[in-house]
């Protein structure tokens, strides 16, 4: 594979107590092997993958609000310092990367936008994006803008997707992996967790640890609300009774 792993230089870290290097998971992190085709990093909210997945793009070399290496553009920086310690070990450097991140997606779309009028550099599809719904957005980035042999870093894609459209982004990834893509992905979904051979990746309060597929929160939580919504909602708005 292309990313065989990211580690955390702590040495160079000037203090722990701080955020991120103070979250559960990012302090137990040494090294995280990456060198699956498909990784995913699952946990609660402000449990450090996002973060994670971010560092890792900009030390890939992608724009920290989304795009490709030759994308530049910030409208509103809040990247941790995280990437300034962390340190990917490669098989080979890819000649492509692209960092697909829902809370940035909008910037994104309208900097290409920009860039498809006035350079003519990117591909038809993409020069009109506001055009099209957010959904049908991300799964025209994913065409266009993922290729064989890259690295694709995807940050909470089902954030726009309905799901058909998750399972678009799971034909597109199964595509380009049988091509020597690799991608690392940040999410909530069961759907894309359900990616044949994907390693997952539980971020926590214990740290970071190796889930199977059933045991992943999403999955198991999602089943056990669907088996029984009632029991859920009768503990969440017991307050009304």
């Amino acid at each position: 594979m292309t990313l065989l792993r990211a580690e955390v230089l702590w040495d160079s870290v000037p203090d722990r107590t701080t955020y991120p290097y103070a979250i559960p998971a990012v302090a137990a992190l040494q090294s995280l092997d990456l060198s699956a085709p498909v990784t995913f990093l699952v946990g609660d909210n402000g449990s450090g993958k996002s973060t994670l997945l971010e560092a890792i793009a900009i030390c890939a070399g992608c724009n920290a609000e989304g795009g490709s290496r030759d994308l530049r553009f910030s409208n509103r920086r809040t990247e941790s310092p995280l990437h300034e310690h962390l340190r990917l070990v490669w098989e080979r450097r890819p000649p492509w990367a692209f960092f697909l991140r829902a809370e940035t997606f909008f910037d994104m779309a309208t900097q290409y936008e920009f860039e498809d009028a006035s350079t003519r550099d990117f591909s038809e599809p993409l020069e009109k994006l506001h055009q099209r719904s957010h959904g049908e957005q991300f799964i025209d980035a994913a065409v266009v803008k993922f290729a064989p042999g890259g690295l694709h870093l995807l940050d909470e894609p089902e954030a726009a997707l309905s799901l058909h459209g998750q399972l678009k982004l799971l034909r597109r990834m199964h595509d380009l992996t049988e091509r020597r893509a690799q991608f690392v992905v940040a999410t909530h979904s069961p759907i894309l967790l359900a990616f044949p051979g994907a390693r997952i990746y539980t971020f926590g309060d214990d740290g970071i640890t190796d889930t199977a597929y059933e045991d992943a929160e999403p999955v198991a939580l999602t089943r056990s609300f669907l088996d029984a919504p009632e029991r859920f909602l009768r503990h969440l708005f017991d307050d009304e009774r």
